[in-house]
């Protein structure tokens, strides 16, 4: 199937005729086989690893596994919930990392929600000095998602999130994209209609749920990119698994 998606100030009757010449007179046949996705296997114990480049400024760290894909029904809970982690400015990586301890210039959490599962990720760019204190306020705020979200911050988050909803179609590039996700995805109709009032109904103990299932760091693998020799020894302090210790062209897979 050929899906052509055109936003803006148009005609439809005209655009039809335009697109007519070009696409009406495909020859029918049968759709293309599409070879399935396989389902990544998802992680079973934490495993780190570090990738060592000498004399870097920073250090890169990224933690997560598989996550989920954008059919989950568990769509709107996780929406909110890494809201509160790491989707936005006030989220609590953010506040944590940046804003407290001065560790990193940001630091964010997503689900990169596909036609498959793909990844759950938090990430941040750290001081070389306190990559392994980074660490360990990473752990503090993936495992303290576990607990009961406060009123106060599920409200600012769902709030967040609704306010935000209307910035999506400033231009007719932002609707046509919008539709575009309605049909890749196999969405409803009534799902652009019905967002806000999904969001304002996600509660604290839906929100829980899902935490408990998709955000489970005993599982997570854990990579850092840094100098190896100022940041192994304290990362190993903190007895997070075991360490693989990386070239980047082993990274790289080279």
């Amino acid at each position: 199937m050929l899906l052509v998606v055109v936003g803006g100030d148009i005609d439809a009757a005209a655009i039809v005729a335009e697109l007519e010449p070009h696409f009406g007179a495909r020859p029918s046949s049968a759709a293309p086989r599409r070879t399935g996705v396989p389902t990544a296997p998802q992680l079973t114990g934490r495993q780190i690893y570090l990738v060592d480049k000498p004399d870097a400024a920073q250090s890169q760290i990224r933690l997560g596994w598989v996550g989920v894909p954008r059919s989950t029904p568990d769509y709107f809970p996780l929406l909110v919930l890494n809201t509160v982690l790491g989707g936005s400015f006030t989220s609590r990586l953010n506040q944590n990392l940046r804003e407290e301890h001065g560790y990193a210039y940001g630091a964010s959490s997503a689900f990169d929600m596909r036609l498959s599962a793909g990844p759950f990720v938090a990430a941040a760019g750290v001081q070389t000095d306190k990559t392994a204190e980074a660490l360990r306020e990473f752990f503090n705020e993936l495992n303290g998602i576990a607990a009961p979200i406060p009123s106060d911050e599920l409200t600012k988050a769902k709030n967040f999130i609704a306010l935000g909803f209307p910035s999506e179609f400033e231009t007719s590039g932002d609707l046509s994209r919008s539709l575009e996700e309605l049909v890749v995805y196999g969405l409803p109709e009534e799902y652009l209609e019905s967002y806000v009032d999904r969001v304002q109904a996600v509660t604290a103990d839906a929100v829980r749920k899902a935490a408990a299932q998709y955000v489970r760091p005993s599982r997570f693998a854990v990579v850092v990119v840094g100098d190896r020799r100022a940041i192994e020894p304290a990362i190993r302090g903190l007895d997070l698994g075991p360490v693989r210790v990386m070239t980047i062209e082993e990274a790289l897979g080279r």
